[in-house]
């Protein structure tokens, strides 16, 4: 059975940082990502990673700011958020994909929380 848990979330004040973690199992994925909701809204992009780290994919909302990472021995992909902003405060789910350099993802995390205070 494949489940995607993710950790990491919390509230933290603007200017501060936040690293959320994934770890897939039940098989392994050629691409990983983030992504966020916020109540009212669409989920958003955020992040993606292909198997190895080699191409990696951003929302302009985040780069520079975030980045994406992963173990592929440990099946787990991170993200790594600093200089957070109100705007980012969002439900944060993983997600995860057969297609190395696609971003669509076919299976989904259960979200964490993350609240970023003025």
């Amino acid at each position: 059975q494949v489940q995607l848990v993710e950790s990491g979330g919390g509230s933290v004040q603007a200017g501060d940082s936040l690293r959320l973690s994934c770890a897939a199992s039940g098989r392994t994925f050629s691409r990983m990502g983030w992504f966020r909701q916020v109540p009212g809204k669409d989920r958003e992009f955020v992040a993606a990673i292909s198997w190895g780290g080699v191409n990696r994919n951003y929302a302009d909302s985040v780069k520079g700011r975030f980045t994406i990472s992963r173990e592929d021995a440990k099946n787990t992909v991170y993200l790594q958020m600093n200089s957070l902003k109100p705007e980012d405060t969002a439900v944060y789910f993983c997600a995860a994909g057969t297609q190395p350099l696609v971003d669509l993802f076919g299976y989904w995390g259960q979200g964490t929380q993350v609240t970023v205070l003025i």
